[in-house]
């Protein structure tokens, strides 16, 4: 029961500007973390698969941080394609939805973290193997975290984002 109310509210209000939690007009900051908390994982596995790839293949730094940035919308938009494709909608609906709800923040992910890491001495150039690799990276994506759950908080507000996702979770 208290479901179908949920379901009913969240239905009664699309299209109206209202976020899907917290009071009308607004969503809980909380509710932007957990979508830029999702967006985050994709964005860390691609993140260091690309590195490890680009290092294994003993590529540079530019083709290894291109490649990373890849493997970051790929995993960003799989992680919500399954999501999406597990309450039964077909395929493309699934990609189109996953592509308006991830393209900004995995976006502004990315440019956040590759910046940090691109501005941090030595963090290029430092190997997996390295401690400075890993902490440049944690502190890169813990930048990115902060300054994306914003985004997410206002893009959720307005019906974008992650509340799109939401709608086909039930």
């Amino acid at each position: 029961m208290r479901h179908e109310a949920h379901s009913r509210h969240e239905h009664g209000h699309a299209g109206h500007g209202h976020g899907h939690h917290g009071s009308p007009g607004g969503v809980t900051w909380s509710a932007a973390a957990k979508a830029t908390l999702h967006c985050l994982t994709g964005c860390a596995i691609g993140e260091v698969l690309g590195m490890v790839v680009g290092t294994a293949l003993g590529w540079g730094n530019t083709p290894t941080m291109i490649l990373a940035v890849v493997l970051a919308f790929f995993f960003g938009y799989a992680l919500t394609l399954r999501g999406i494709l597990s309450a039964g909608v077909d395929f493309r609906t699934a990609f189109r939805v996953a592509l308006a709800a991830d393209t900004l923040s995995i976006a502004v992910m990315e440019a956040i973290d590759n910046g940090v890491i691109a501005l941090w001495p030595g963090a290029m150039d430092a190997h997996l193997s390295e401690p400075l690799f890993w902490i440049a990276l944690a502190l890169a994506l813990a930048a990115a975290f902060v300054l994306t759950t914003p985004v997410n908080k206002w893009m959720i507000g307005r019906g974008k984002g992650h509340a799109v996702v939401h709608r086909y979770h039930h």
